[in-house]
């Protein structure tokens, strides 16, 4: 009897033995269907054997071997170092790289006689041309580059001329963008920029026979371009040659629940292993990458000014919240600019990270305020249609007609968002014709890529949105970006929270004159001289980078020192306290044996404390070394595990995102 090993996408640390059927073609890297007790399930096998530990008799068949190449070494190396430097279960870690099960794979349509697009492939200025010969060079090595260019600068073209070098000299080239919503841009970019070669996109908003086909031609080799989000840096790719990771310090590239991983780091491994040159690109590198930069492990690669000569970079104006003028949210020199671009014929934008109409209900008599009863949080305020919710775990309510505590029926809506904003722009200018980009007026399929149509066609005057139309976007015609709310990430308890703003800030205010015309910029804010925004008026990233990395290192934080993130969430608080408590206690027993220079800090609630009905507590352990935190983490997880169960939930993110 030949046995196989196949990991599952389950929790368990360790392998399933299944035996083979006779004339089953199995071997590593295989998909198969298996069962586990009741359930059908697709798993990876990692190894083919003559014996097992577990009795003959007990041992189930494997029901079928799916009609997919196996997954190659190289992606088989490449999640189990995702589960074993993320603390992850293998089989979690594989099937990241499987593509979605199903019977149908759609057929890719024939290569379509697409001749170059002249007017879409600009001439490459100096800067980007050295860049451009730099990476070529690099060709057949692992090289990482940081391509720092501001807002403008033309990083994608840079991106695309190394990539057809890369796919002229026979490889594949890998392209990772933070949002599904930045594809459709990039992906009509690579059409006109590559006739001629095939170009696959890969994300979770494909439907799965497309996206079954396109890891399909990605896998065999017949595609030379994968363009996708961060579940696409584990597609095979045989033919490998250039891997690109474009906003590189977004943190959409990590992966907030089930295995927690980094896309960006994660993508630096697999070019290593492959010997391959990887382009890490953006106007605000992130700290981590900067670091690198400044230490001489990355090399720097700048694009110092803006890829169209005819176009300069706005010079931000920062004018306060309030003024005898102001009114919903947009003071009186935001109010002119906006009349003022309307008259010419030009497009604006006004910036708000808050979608719905305001992110607050309270009671205009006594102290009640609308919460969640499942979160430790507000509900927002929606008006299409008339509604509470909580943008945290998606509860929704009728909104009352009178406090629930006293009955006043003066209820007051504070602060704005999208919604409040459209209403007050359509009634002051009644003529505009006016787009509210938000999660809610996108949420139905082909929603934004209509909507992002019709900017580009100049059918919309004036756009209302939330980070989704921050960055990568590029609209000629948009002129003037106002941007609300600013001040709030100050207020923040996230160590990164400024880091994120100046590179927030950098990228809607990169939105503006990008062509011929000349770009405005405003920002409302009560505390213009704040640093942040001192150095956003100079566009002096490096000076502020430095800046912080120094903070960073007096106060002991990341990058400068190396971090985990526990988190427990149960529905009593007393159950989550105790597992935090034995979490922390063999924590420390097991440093103070090793000797390794680990710091546990003491368990503390999350900075939302009750989410979705469960109530949430976190710990932090870090240390300088990140062998000696990896170390640790390895002989925490058996103690860890035992914790866990049905009342209690545990979750270890290795390099979190923050401490919230």
């Amino acid at each position: 009897m030949t046995i196989a090993r196949v990991v599952l996408p389950v929790p368990a640390r360790t392998p399933f033995d299944y035996w083979i059927p006779e004339g089953l073609p199995v071997a590593r890297g295989a998909m198969v269907r298996v069962r586990l007790a009741r359930r059908a399930l697709v798993g990876v096998v990692v190894e083919a054997r003559d014996d097992s530990d577990v009795a003959p008799e007990r041992l189930q068949p494997i029901d079928e071997v799916i009609a997919l190449p196996p997954l190659p070494p190289d992606v088989m190396a490449l999640a189990e170092f995702v589960a074993e430097y993320y603390q992850a279960a293998p089989g979690e870690a594989l099937a990241l790289a499987v593509p979605p099960p199903g019977q149908r794979t759609r057929r890719l349509p024939p290569l379509a006689g697409v001749s170059r697009d002249a007017a879409a492939v600009r001439m490459p200025n100096a800067q980007q041309q050295a860049a451009t010969d730099a990476i070529d060079a690099a060709r057949g090595a692992f090289v990482p580059f940081l391509l720092q260019g501001i807002t403008g600068s033309g990083k994608t073209d840079v991106y695309l001329g190394a990539a057809q070098r890369a796919i002229a000299a026979g490889g594949q080239v890998l392209v990772l963008v933070p949002e599904i919503n930045l594809t459709p841009q990039f992906e009509a970019r690579v059409q006109a920029a590559l006739p001629g070669h095939r170009a696959v996109t890969l994300h979770s908003g494909l439907p799965d026979g497309a996206r079954r086909a396109h890891w399909l031609a990605a896998a065999n080799g017949e595609a030379d371009l994968i363009l996708g989000t961060r579940l696409a840096v584990f597609c095979p790719a045989p033919r490998l040659a250039l891997v690109v990771v474009d906003e590189e310090h977004d943190a959409s590239y990590k992966q907030q629940d089930g295995v927690r991983y980094h896309a960006r780091d994660v993508a630096v491994w697999r070019a290593h292993a492959r010997a391959v040159p990887i382009v890490l690109g953006s106007a605000t590198p992130s700290l981590e990458s900067y670091a690198h930069a400044e230490a001489g492990r990355y090399r720097r690669l700048s694009l110092p000014r803006r890829a169209d000569p005819r176009a300069a970079l706005p010079v931000p104006r920062f004018v306060a919240n309030r003024d005898a003028r102001a009114h919903d949210g947009i003071a009186g020199p935001l109010w002119d600019a906006l009349a003022a671009c309307l008259a010419r014929g030009e497009q604006s934008l006004v910036f708000v990270n808050r979608r719905g109409f305001a992110p607050s209900l309270k009671c205009a008599s006594c102290a009640w305020e609308a919460q969640c009863p499942r979160c430790s949080a507000r509900l927002t305020l929606h008006r299409e249609p008339p509604m509470l919710r909580c943008h945290h775990c998606g509860h929704a309510e009728r909104v009352p007609r009178s406090c629930p505590e006293c009955g006043n029926v003066d209820l007051a809506a504070l602060g704005f968002g999208t919604q409040r904003l459209a209403r007050a722009l359509a009634e002051t200018f009644p003529a505009a014709r006016i787009a509210r980009v938000d999660r809610d007026s996108t949420r139905a399929r082909g929603a934004f890529a209509a909507m992002r149509a019709g900017i580009e066609a100049g059918t919309v005057d004036l756009m209302i949105g939330t980070q989704m139309l921050a960055k990568g976007h590029d609209f000629p015609r948009l002129t003037l970006v106002g941007v609300l709310g600013a001040d709030n990430a100050l207020y923040s308890a996230d160590f990164r929270a400024t880091e994120r703003l100046f590179a927030l800030l950098t990228q809607v205010a990169g939105r503006a004159g990008r062509a011929g015309q000349p770009g405005e910029v405003i920002v409302q804010t009560d505390f213009p001289t704040h640093p942040v925004y001192a150095a956003l008026a100079q566009n002096d990233y490096d000076r502020y980078a430095r800046a912080l990395l120094d903070e960073r290192r007096m106060a002991e934080l990341p990058p400068a020192t190396h971090a985990a993130l526990l988190t427990a969430e149960a529905h009593r608080r007393e159950d989550v306290d105790a597992a935090l408590a034995a979490a922390h206690a063999a924590g420390k027993s097991l440093a103070a044996a090793a000797g390794e220079p680990v710091t546990l800090f003491a368990p503390v609630p999350a900075l939302l404390a009750r989410r979705a009905g469960f109530e949430r507590g976190q710990m932090v352990v870090q240390s300088e070394r990140r062998g000696a935190l990896h170390a640790f983490l390895a002989q925490w997880r058996e103690p860890l595990d035992a914790l866990a169960g049905k009342r209690v939930r545990l979750a270890l993110d290795v390099d979190p995102a923050g401490f919230g």
